[in-house]
């Protein structure tokens, strides 16, 4: 829905990663990714806050639903924080080339 049926250029290329509901269903946390730099992404998520009248009413008539919860959207930061600790990582293996890999440690109920 968000790709084909919002014509606000501001949205760009966007993809919902993930939706957390509250107990109550009254709010759904809406994580997006959004292509291109910071500046980019702010105005990505400003463009879905606009449309998030027309995507509550079209989810109520998709899904059948009376009631449906108010969209809070948020960037997903996942994909730069696995970046950054694989920067990290890599980083370490190159300062410390011969040292052998460190095992998880084990959780009591393991022993």
């Amino acid at each position: 829905m968000i790709e084909g049926e919002l014509a606000d250029p501001r949205i760009g290329l966007a993809a919902v990663t993930e939706v957390k509901m509250e107990p109550q269903m009254r709010v759904a946390l809406v994580f997006v990714s959004v292509a291109g730099d910071h500046a980019e992404q702010r105005r990505g998520l400003d463009g879905l806050i606009a449309a998030r009248g027309f995507l509550k009413a079209e989810l109520g008539a998709r899904l059948g639903m009376r009631r449906v919860p108010e969209l809070r959207f948020e960037l997903d930061r996942s994909e730069e924080r696995q970046a950054r600790i694989d920067q990290l990582l890599a980083r370490s293996r190159k300062r410390h080339p011969n040292s052998p890999p460190q095992p998880p440690p084990q959780s009591p109920m393991e022993e």
